[in-house]
């Protein structure tokens, strides 16, 4: 096993040495956000070294997968055998070929890109049930993962089987984006020195996504970097998008016009909101699809301040696909140097202070170790209201909310700026509104603060003593442990 090369990924690769301990036979899962890096960690982690390895191929049919099986399983046993008939022969002869192989060492094998493999009417799912409950799970040295991009299938079909698989699976590895402490150790692993605050808003376009961060340059700047992989003709990530979904989506264009209408709408939308904007129709289908997007990585269910548990809201939080149809969709090949050219325009400005909320909901444990709550149960949501029901109407809208088990509500204020914000007197008087229609319109009766996470902290004057807590840009890159 080898670790070189590995950029953060320290529990994940724990979980692996653990499994590899273990003194009876692993199912063991890795599932995420296509591009997120599985299999290079499983790649790294095993230097390679497998007793047996197939990866499936997108949108082929069971005979190709099968051939493809026959040349693997033909260039690990040095044999010419035919390929097999159908799933259920291919993985009798996969048992007979393991069970010539030597039981004094872990026995490895590794399905990449498992989802491909189940195509439709090709029997794959439950010839593999079959092997795994028949012989697999008997035999203590065989170390068996399983890989996919597409989340969905993974979770439905593996993770949470109600079938031959149910409770057989002895890990399950989520691989989450890097955080923002991850990705600047990776860019520096590339040569790449920037600014945090560079590395902040290239996250906000890229995510800790390790192929995106692979595609940058160190010869060039951070924003003839964005130019370079978005402007340019036919640039590495112009026609991403569709592809992206394409793979991951059986029926891609339904999931794309949620995605869609949930990009036009900052806060979100309800259920029944998206079902009205995307003319989709409000059944189990849309649930379903809802529920892969967010097991996808690409939404985010956002609870609701004081609203019942299955009230939510649905936000768009991949960063790249924020940022398509913010500056790419209907406008590539115009200026290939756009993003150089348009910089700290109201257009970029807007995005980035929009885009920074994301970011920080995405590190949440590192904003609670800040503040110094790191060890007190919170929960997270968001909130807008309206008070003065019968006279003048105001109106509040808080992006982030942590409502601690030890009577204290958290209102976190968010600004991402070139400089130290500055706290005037129309400001001071917006957050004091914002606060008083908060306790009003929820009854809210714990201890409200009010923190201010921002890129450089706030200029010190007579109205900054309104916010209790600061954490800064820089807080956000230390690790959350």
């Amino acid at each position: 096993m080898s670790e070189r090369r590995i950029i953060g990924r320290t529990a994940e690769r724990e979980r692996l040495e653990k499994c590899m301990r273990a003194n009876q036979a692993q199912l063991i899962i890795v599932y995420g956000r296509r591009r997120v890096g599985k299999t290079f960690l499983i790649n790294q982690f095993f230097d390679g070294r497998f007793d047996f390895k197939l990866t499936g191929a997108y949108a082929e049919p069971k005979e190709t997968q099968l051939r493809y099986f026959s040349v693997e399983l033909n260039r690990q046993t040095g044999k010419n055998n035919p390929v097999p008939r159908d799933w259920i022969e291919a993985f009798q002869l996969l048992r007979e070929y393991l069970s010539s192989l030597p039981t004094g060492s872990k026995c490895v094998v590794f399905f990449d890109e498992m989802p491909w493999m189940d195509t439709q009417r090709s029997g794959f799912l439950p010839a593999f049930e079959w092997f795994w409950n028949d012989w697999g799970c008997t035999q203590d040295h065989l170390v068996f993962i399983v890989c996919g991009s597409a989340t969905s299938w993974m979770v439905e079909k593996i993770a949470e089987n109600k079938g031959g698989l149910f409770n057989r699976q002895t890990c399950r590895l989520y691989l989450q984006p890097f955080s923002l402490g991850e990705t600047e150790l990776y860019l520096q692993s590339k040569d790449i020195i920037w600014s945090r605050r560079d590395i902040a808003e290239c996250y906000m376009i890229l995510g800790g996504i390790p192929y995106y961060l692979s595609l940058l340059d160190p010869e060039l700047s951070f924003n003839a970097n964005i130019d370079n992989l978005f402007f340019r003709k036919r640039a590495e990530l112009w026609d991403e998008f569709d592809h992206l979904y394409k793979t991951l989506f059986s029926n891609s264009e339904q999931y794309i016009k949620i995605v869609e209408q949930l990009s036009k709408k900052r806060m979100g939308l309800t259920r029944r909101e998206i079902a009205q904007q995307s003319r989709l129709p409000m059944n189990g289908a849309l649930s379903r699809m809802l529920n892969d997007l967010v097991d996808s990585g690409f939404v985010r269910k956002n609870a609701l301040y004081g609203k019942k548990s299955n009230e939510v809201i649905y936000q768009l939080s991949d960063y790249y696909s924020l940022f398509y149809y913010r500056f790419i969709k209907g406008g590539f090949g115009k200026d290939e140097h756009f993003w150089s050219n348009t910089l700290d325009n109201p257009a970029q400005r807007a995005w980035a202070g929009l885009t920074f909320e994301q970011l920080c909901k995405d590190h949440i444990p590192q904003i609670k170790k800040k503040l110094g709550i790191a060890g007190v149960l919170s929960e997270e949501s968001s909130w807008f209201g309206t008070v003065g029901e019968e006279g003048p109407r105001t109106s509040a809208q808080i992006d982030l909310i942590i409502d601690r088990r030890d009577q204290v509500v958290t209102l976190c204020e968010i600004k991402f700026s070139i400089n130290r914000f500055e706290i005037d007197k129309d400001y001071d008087q917006k957050l004091r509104n914002k606060i008083s229609v908060f306790r009003e319109a929820t009854n809210c009766r714990k201890t409200i603060q009010l923190s201010m996470i921002s890129t450089f902290g706030i200029l010190q004057n007579k109205y900054s003593g309104i916010v209790n807590q600061e954490v800064l840009l820089d807080d956000l890159f230390q690790d959350e442990r």
